[in-house]
């Protein structure tokens, strides 16, 4: 029997159509084909940990080994940068792009995604990896941050504010349920804001006005809870890809009010 120190280079050229080595991009392909038998081992043992490891330990394996570098990558995409931290700043919010931002965003969304599929740890696998090698998903990130840091706005206005914020949107009723109704049901269940006696006037005048105080990590908790990542992603993507696809006035938002005109007579929630 032949003894065969090394696989044939040409096991990579076969059984093309089935193979999963044609999932991999040329680089990818052509280094793999390269390496020895004792290497190749060590890619075997390596790809079966991280297979057999929860989405957690992925999420903290990726960050790890990757993170920095796939930040100072997107921190080179100075146009996408500007555009988000304009918007940004149009929400009043004090949080620019650096290095240090982006990296805690990256394993932030590294964490969501795996909670967002603790049944399918393969597709999570499956995210990571394009997040690495296509552009265009790295783009997602961008997105997430400015999609993330919107609803974490909205995560701290009380429910007058909210009522504001919808009242300014074209589409209120979709924009009320997609946006404000998960959200206030977050604001109860946590015991953020509790609405008690709901038909009585003043009653409701005093929860209505009440603004959330919720500590930082648990703000970032509560979003993730609430939001799967595509939702995040597209809430940022929304925002970018019109100008007039969501509409937002802080004065107008934020304007403090007479308490006693808070609820004329004809007001009418749109949310309740």
């Amino acid at each position: 029997m032949t003894n065969r120190k090394d696989i044939d280079p040409n096991f990579f050229e076969s059984n093309q159509e089935d193979s999963i080595f044609e999932k991999l991009p040329k680089e990818v392909k052509e280094w793999a084909a390269s390496l020895p038998w004792h290497q190749r081992r060590y890619v075997l043992s390596f790809s079966y940990i991280l297979c057999g490891s929860s989405p957690e330990k992925q999420a903290e394996f990726l960050d790890d080994y990757i993170a920095d570098g796939l930040a100072v990558k997107m921190l080179q995409d100075i146009n996408t940068i500007k555009r988000v931290n304009k918007y940004l700043k149009w929400f009043r919010n004090q949080t620019k792009i650096n290095e240090y931002m982006l990296r805690n965003y990256i394993r932030q969304y590294y964490i969501h995604s795996a909670q967002d599929v603790r049944c399918q740890p393969t597709q999570y696998l499956e995210s990571a990896l394009n997040l690495v090698i296509n552009t265009e998903e790295r783009n997602q990130i961008f997105n997430y941050i400015l999609g993330f840091e919107l609803i974490k706005i909205i995560f701290k206005m009380s429910w007058l504010q909210h009522e504001k914020l919808a009242r300014l949107q074209t589409n209120q009723e979709a924009f009320i349920n997609t946006y404000i109704k998960p959200i206030q049901y977050s604001h109860k269940i946590n015991g953020i804001i509790v609405p008690r006696d709901k038909g009585i006037f003043f009653a409701k005048r005093d929860y209505y006005v009440q603004v959330p105080k919720i500590s930082p990590k648990k703000l970032a908790e509560l979003v993730m809870v609430t939001f799967s990542t595509n939702k995040v992603v597209k809430c940022g993507f929304d925002i970018t890809r019109h100008i007039k696809a969501f509409k937002f006035d802080y004065d107008y938002i934020f304007k403090e009010q007479d308490p006693d005109g808070i609820f004329p007579l004809e007001f009418e929630s749109l949310i309740n």
